[in-house]
């Protein structure tokens, strides 16, 4: 199996660094990730500039690996260009988590969205986070067993897999939350008193059970199948039986 890694932290982030050494576990393994963090950046790609890459700064024990001057998404369709055979695309470990509404915004989940698009499966992975750094050393064996529960199944093109900061083994399949959130502006002033502003958001119901947030907020790891349609087709029918 070969494999692409890459993420949205960047290139020096710890959490790419554990995945790529659990992904060689599975087959030959190529990083090409952003040359600074990209958070945030959604589906975003660039098409206004040439994209550019070199060797990685930092070693990751004898895999190759890439810095791209690009969006997550970049990376990814940079990485299927380069180099031919690639069977599956990893994103992350992303430091912080990637639930409900925040897949729409995501760079990690973008990247493996990007993956799809090509026609390649692509697994996104992040990890929620606390007053204390993430222990990627501590998660490498969650992170095994949640990839050995997925890595072989080929028919799950796109998957969004987040752990607790502290996991307790458990493995749940879980939906999407779309629970409502509450999307806020906060304004404040920089030391030299130039107005600046924050985007948050907050939410605003209790998560679903046995949704993506509730499994997490349970010590569980969460597994999300997700799709690329964004058709309605409820509603569709619904038209296209009036139409008749």
């Amino acid at each position: 199996m070969k494999i692409l890694v890459t993420n949205d932290d960047g290139i020096y982030s710890p959490g790419l660094s554990s995945l790529a050494k659990v992904a060689s576990q599975y087959g030959e393994v190529i990083v090409m990730a952003p040359d600074i963090e990209q958070s945030s950046m959604g589906q975003a790609i660039t098409s206004g500039k040439p994209i550019t890459y070199k060797k990685s700064p930092i070693h990751f024990e004898g895999i190759e690996a890439y810095r791209v001057a690009g969006t997550p998404a970049d990376c990814v369709a940079l990485g299927l260009h380069l180099f031919e055979g690639i069977d599956l695309v990893l994103s992350g470990i992303n430091i912080g988590a990637n639930l409900g509404n925040s897949a729409w915004h995501s760079g990690t989940l973008s990247a493996a969205r990007q993956a799809v698009l090509f026609g390649v499966r692509g697994i996104a992975l992040s990890i929620s986070i606390g007053k204390d750094e993430p222990d990627f050393k501590m998660l490498e064996p969650f992170t095994k067993n949640a990839l050995d529960e997925v890595v072989h199944e080929n028919e799950l093109k796109l998957l969004n897999i987040n752990f607790p900061q502290h996991p307790d083994g458990e493995i749940l399949w879980t939906s999407q939350s779309v629970r409502q959130y509450d999307g806020k502006i906060l304004a404040n002033k920089d030391p030299m008193g130039r107005e600046h502003f924050w985007f948050t958001v907050t939410p605003l119901e209790p998560e679903e059970k046995e949704s993506d947030r509730w499994a997490v907020k349970q010590g569980k790891t969460s597994i999300t199948p997700m799709v690329l349609n964004l058709t309605d087709q409820k509603f569709l029918n619904q038209k296209c039986q009036e139409q008749e």
